[in-house]
């Protein structure tokens, strides 16, 4: 006889994949069990900043706001050499979608500690969390997953699940027992990361910087709550046992001019950078997410925020599927979508560290660095920082002209009442096409309609400011962000996912995507 399920997904590792996963499952009423090896949260900053993606995340998650509150709005980025030449700046730019900013630096033990509150006090009925308990054996059969486990003082236990998430790191125990290789390289240099308490301020100490240089590349980071970082690369006579003490670790500080006046040294680490990612993030009922699946360099900013963003693309999906909205075919578009983007923002940390270490061409930086002073436009900077994703449950085209794909950018609009919010505030969480100036429902066949109305799609008309609401269900575009980004695609309507990603546009066809063939093409 079957075992009956303690829960419907298991998640091993809690970090903030594993919290994401957590939020979004439970978001969709799906009762879920994490097992969290480390009894308290781990204590070092290794991430250091979010940006608007993971932030509109965050509100979906309804949390946006109380993750505002202990993160800090980024003011920049340069990158500098010892002697004072400024290679590239990039300035604040403000968020199409709809965050009150583009990026934010982060301290990743208090935001950690946010998410997990979050959790508690809006989940508590649906999410338990077994801390001290670590992964020792998985098994699938037809019906669910059953992970074995050894919690706290050795005792054993069991979580018998319908689907498992592996969000439990790099050397993830879960991908070791699937027999998955994770494929790539791991860069020879060790780096010394240094978190700091700040005593007093100094100049552009608010702007995060790359010191540039092929021995001794840096980068000086300010983090939130008042900690400063810097990540140093030992040369290669050196080696960890080098730094036993705070006394070997502050030459290295001083070099850069900063002493005991500026900051009071809080902890230190080791690390290698990676360039790998598993051979593939699903077997069978069980999928790989964060680390687990991907590992790659800091320079982008994006290796915690392409898992949280794992997590939350296969938790949208799973919620749906568990709750009968959505065929089990679906899940086959979890790594259809998110692999390429990982391998991406991958390729762009690898692209990014050639600058600090000095090894880019004057081309390769030239194209990053596309306005004379220095500063990417938002228009530019949308080239290399997308929200975009390339393969999945789309139909048509997905090149630099075509609108799906792509995230929808989030202004304010108002509904036909005048109550005036952020677009998603007001969509909701599901499916819903948007008409330019017209029901979008009008433009369907009757069997299209039909195919939308089964995922329980919205049909919104967006109207211009100038004009009237006519009735049904309408949002005006009180700024004209909406409707100049869908004539820029020559769309008249655009369908998009829970994500905000558009599936479909008119210009090539409003049918709904289909599951199919590996690559989910057409």
């Amino acid at each position: 006889m079957t075992r009956e399920l303690d829960a419907d997904v298991a998640i091993i590792g809690y970090g903030p994949t594993g919290l994401i996963a957590a939020l979004t499952l439970a978001r969709h009423g799906v009762r879920v069990i994490a097992l969290e090896r480390e009894e308290s949260i781990y204590p070092r900053a290794r991430a250091v900043t979010v940006n608007d993606w993971t932030m509109r995340i965050f509100q979906d998650l309804g949390i946006d706001q109380r993750i505002e509150r202990v993160v800090e709005r980024q003011r920049g980025l340069r990158w500098v050499t010892y002697d004072g030449t400024e290679v590239m700046r990039v300035h604040p730019q403000p968020s199409p979608l709809g965050a009150s900013a583009r990026s934010y630096n982060i301290y990743q033990p208090a935001m950690e500690a946010e998410l997990r509150r979050c959790v508690m006090d809006d989940h508590a009925d649906l999410v338990e969390v077994r801390y001290g308990a670590e992964a020792t054996g998985i098994v699938q059969d037809a019906d669910g997953v059953t992970v074995a486990y050894t919690g706290t003082g050795g005792v054993p236990g069991t979580v018998r699940a319908r689907y498992a998430i592996a969000a439990d790191g790099g050397s993830s125990t879960v991908r070791t027992l699937l027999d998955i290789p994770l494929l790539g390289n791991t860069v020879d240099t060790t780096w010394i990361v240094i978190d700091c308490h700040i005593k007093r301020w100094w100049p552009e100490r608010d702007v995060l910087t790359f010191w540039s240089d092929r021995e001794r590349p840096v980068v000086d980071i300010a983090l939130s709550a008042g900690n400063h970082r810097w990540e140093i690369p030992l040369k290669p006579d050196e080696s960890p046992a080098d730094y036993p003490t705070d006394a070997q670790v502050w030459p290295l500080l001083k070099a850069l001019g900063h002493d005991e006046r500026d900051i009071e040294i809080h902890q230190y680490a080791f690390y290698k950078h990676h360039v790998r990612m598993a051979q593939t993030w699903r077997q069978g009922r069980v999928f790989l997410a964060g680390d687990a699946a991907h590992l790659m360099p800091p320079w982008a900013g994006a290796g915690m925020q392409s898992g949280m963003r794992d997590a939350h693309n296969l938790g949208w999906k799973l919620g749906r599927i568990l709750a009968g909205g959505l065929d089990e075919e679906w899940l086959e578009t979890y790594e259809a979508e998110r692999r390429p983007n990982a391998e991406f923002f991958t390729s762009y940390a690898v692209r990014l560290g050639r600058i600090i270490k000095q090894e880019a061409t004057r081309e390769e930086i030239d194209e990053l660095n596309t306005t004379p002073d220095g500063r990417i436009q938002p228009s530019q900077s949308e080239r290399f920082l997308p929200p975009v994703l390339t393969g999945g449950w789309f139909r048509g085209d997905r090149g630099a002209t075509s609108a799906v794909g792509r995230m929808l950018p989030q202004p304010v609009v108002s509904d036909a009442m005048g109550r005036i919010a952020r677009l998603d505030d007001h969509l909701g969480g599901g499916f819903v096409l948007l008409g330019a100036d017209v029901d979008p429902a009008t433009l369907l066949t009757e069997q299209e309609k039909a195919q939308w109305d089964a995922l329980g799609a919205r049909y919104v008309a967006v109207r211009p400011r100038t004009a009237y609401t006519e009735g049904g269900d309408e949002l005006v575009d009180l700024d004209d962000v909406l409707l100049t980004w869908m004539a820029q695609y020559g769309a008249r309507a655009i369908a998009l996912r829970p994500d905000r990603f558009v599936a479909a546009a008119d210009v090539t066809g409003l049918a709904t995507p289909v599951l199919t063939s590996p690559a989910l093409a057409d």
